[in-house]
This record gives C-alpha cells, structure tokens and sequence, in this order.
C-alpha cells in the first residue's frame, strides 16, 4: 500500500506538467469538412479481413452529419453518427453510438446531446436482459465524440491537442484525449511520394481512478491513425479500439467490379 501511495504522489506532478505542455480546447477549423463518401476495410490486428466500412457525410443547413458504418462478416454491426457546426472550431451538436452482434460485449444504442443529456440501451448476450437508462452530463465545451479523424485532419504538423470524450461502458464516462503528432511517414502513389502525418489518440484518466484503471488493465490503449497531408489532408489508416473492445484496424478500400 505504501508503494502505491507512493506512485500516485509520484505521478501527480508528472500528469500536470504534461497537460501544461499541451493545447486543450476545441480544435480550430483549417479544412471546412463536405460531403463525403469513403469506403473502408476493416481488419483485426492480425490484419486478417472481418468486415467492411462506409463514411458518410452531408453538410445540412446548420449541422455537418457524419457516420461511420461497419458491417462484420459475423453480422456484428457498428454505427455511430455525429453532428457538429464548424464555426471557427469544431462543435458537436449531437451524437449517437449503436453497436450489435457478437463483436461486442453487449448490444448498446446510447445517445447523447450538447446539453449534456443522454439515453443509454443495453441488451445482455448472456440472457437477453434488456435495460435503458438516461442522465445528465456536465459535458465540457471541448468534447468531441465521434471528430478524432476531423481533428487530426486540422492540426498542423506538430501540434498536439487535448479534448474529451464520452465513452459509454455502458454508463456514460467522460474521459480525456490526447491527439499527439507522432511524426512523418511517406507512402508512394504511383510515381509520386505523399507525405503521411502520424498521430497518437491517448485515453487520458485523471487522478486515482486512472492510475489503478491502468495498473488493471481497464483503460483502452492508445490508437493511431494515418493522414495524408499534401494539398489537402486525407484520412489514411486508423489502428486501435472503437472506444473499448479489441483493437481493429481500417483503411480506404474500393469498391469490386462483380465478375
């Protein structure tokens, strides 16, 4: 017990000299998000194919709406949806996470709005319970679920930015995180060599909770993801977990010609 003590008071002033040492707030708008329509691969970290993804994304009159679908092979089906304004920063409105089949823990619908009040659906794999509760918030005006690839899209090379997220395990938890260049990779296309920014999405728990989360093996573990930065910034890759779970791996696909 002592020894834990010890590292608690230890770390403290470690934690705090790294948050001094980093941007926190909403991330400004450099590249006004449109529409878009990606289509993704989605592998598990033996890179063995498991399923297939789509992104989609209209600008509306007063919201951009973004979702991320992902079919699994198993009939598992993940599909989260946000919509946000990107009025000089990033700002979401509204937010909902639906995850079904054997790929998850538990089958979960969970909403959550900006002022800060959510609605939680469970339904057990085990016996088929079913629960729903809701709540309320005290959500800070940088959280940002469902915007960490628009994020890393607009910082500058370099930068590192601190907002929080809402993880729904499933009771909602608020949760730091932490987009930190990881430096400069390069790929080729065809001919030509494009630069490829690295970044690190880091979980970050404060305080007692965190440390002993840690020590147990409760906080999900850091992702990475790949954009491309000439002219105008791309997403790439992505590595990690959605949130909790295992990690998976996506990246742009293209859709077959059927024979």
């Amino acid at each position: 017990m002592r020894i834990l003590v010890f590292l608690l008071l230890a770390a403290t002033p470690l934690h705090a000299q790294e948050r001094a040492r980093v941007r926190a707030g909403p991330v400004a708008v450099r590249f006004s998000e449109g529409s878009t329509h990606g289509f993704l691969e989605l592998r598990a970290d033996n890179d063995s194919v498991i399923g297939s993804g789509t992104l989609l994304q209209v600008p509306k009159d007063k919201y951009v709406e973004s979702r991320l679908i992902l079919s699994f092979l198993d009939g598992s089906r993940f599909e989260e949806t946000t919509r946000y304004t990107q009025h000089q920063t990033f700002k979401v409105l509204w937010y909902r996470l639906v995850q079904r089949g054997p790929a998850f823990e538990r089958d979960l619908d969970a909403t959550l709005e900006s002022s800060g009040h959510w609605i939680v659906k469970t339904k057990s794999h085990k016996d088929g319970d079913v629960d729903s509760t809701s709540g309320q918030l005290e959500l800070p005006e940088d959280f940002a679920n469902g915007l960490p690839l628009v994020m890393a899209k607009n910082l500058r090379l370099g930068d590192t930015s601190e907002v929080h997220v809402v993880a729904f395990t499933p009771k909602p938890r608020i949760i730091g995180l932490q987009v930190a260049s990881a430096g400069r990779d390069s790929l080729l296309h065809g001919g030509e060599r494009l630069a490829v920014a690295h970044y690190l999405l880091k979980p970050k728990v404060g305080g007692v909770t965190g440390f002993v989360g840690k020590l147990l093996g409760k906080i999900p573990p850091d992702s990475e993801m790949w954009i491309v930065t000439d002219d105008v910034p791309t997403f790439l890759a992505f590595r990690g977990p959605m949130y909790t779970g295992p990690v998976w791996r996506l990246r742009l696909a293209a859709p077959r010609w059927p024979r």
